[in-house]
């Protein structure tokens, strides 16, 4: 049996989501959560009373934190846990920027049904999943050589993709610092180093970017 949890804070996701796993012999819905906060109190509860997760299904667009924030937490916490994205962003434009962030796979909901159950089954083998798509982009990036001039943000680390993330929705370097433990100083660092990796130079030109490539709504 392969216990599943279920991330997203649309509530008529979740429920389709756990009609549709309950017709497959293997699969049981254990958890849910609307937020990754709660994804963290689900880890911190599992661990206390011995409730076995086997992957967790995670949304990348909730309203308390960005995704790669959410996934950093949960990785913190549980970091041999299969972590299957399951977002409304396409593939082409999240998926290699979350599977180096540690995701164990990504699917976009528009996949076909049967996609995301082989998805789950193969996660819950201890392997990772990567679509076709998926891939193929990978393999064209290897052979051109590097990142695309188009996918500049996969240049970043983990650290300059949370700060950028932040800054492209809005947040201050004030704001930043105390929420990502930093000093105002460092985040300026920071700021500076993903303007330079982007060719960028205002918070402006970062929201535009990253709204281009459905990295914030």
């Amino acid at each position: 049996m392969i216990h599943i949890v279920i991330v997203d804070d649309h509530a008529v996701v979740r429920a389709g989501l756990r009609q549709y796993f309950s017709e497959q012999a293997d699969f049981c819905v254990v958890a849910e959560a609307s937020q990754g906060r709660e994804a963290l109190a689900l880890l911190r509860a599992a661990e206390q009373t011995g409730m076995a997760i086997d992957v967790m299904l995670l949304d990348i667009a909730m309203p308390d934190q960005s995704g790669v924030d959410a996934l950093q937490a949960i990785r913190a916490r549980a970091p041999s846990l299969p972590v299957l994205i399951f977002s409304g962003f396409p593939e082409t434009q999240y998926a290699s920027l979350l599977l180096r962030q540690g995701a164990s796979g990504y699917l976009s909901k528009d996949c076909e049904p049967e996609a995301l159950l082989q998805a789950i089954r193969t996660l819950s083998r201890g392997r990772r999943y990567i679509s076709a798509a998926v891939a193929e982009q990978l393999a064209d990036g290897l052979a051109a050589g590097g990142v695309d001039a188009a996918q500049a943000h996969q240049q970043l680390s983990e650290r300059e993709l949370q700060v950028f993330l932040r800054l492209a929705a809005g947040q201050t370097v004030g704001q930043l610092a105390p929420a990502l433990c930093l000093s105002v100083k460092t985040v300026s660092t920071y700021r500076s180093r993903v303007m330079d990796k982007m060719g960028l130079s205002s918070n402006s030109e970062l929201t535009h970017y990253a709204l281009r490539h459905g990295l914030i709504l």
